[in-house]
């Protein structure tokens, strides 16, 4: 069995649990639209937009179906 041939030292011990291994937030951008924050990269939920053109018609009421109630 392995077994360590000395004792980790407070530091290096603590260098490894530091911060710097722990995941960050996901960066958000601005709408250039509506000015609702969302992910990047991605179609805005509010106003259907993505880079200022429109993607996704919003104005319309999505289609349900006895499946999904």
């Amino acid at each position: 069995m392995a077994v360590p041939k000395r004792k980790t030292s407070k530091a290096r011990r603590d260098k490894r649990r530091s911060s710097v291994s722990k995941l960050s937030l996901p960066t958000l951008a601005k709408c250039q639209k509506c000015g609702a924050y969302n992910l990047r990269h991605r179609v805005c939920k509010k106003c259907g937009s993505y880079l200022g053109n429109e993607i996704v018609d919003m104005t319309k009421p999505e289609k349900t179906t006895e499946e999904d109630m």
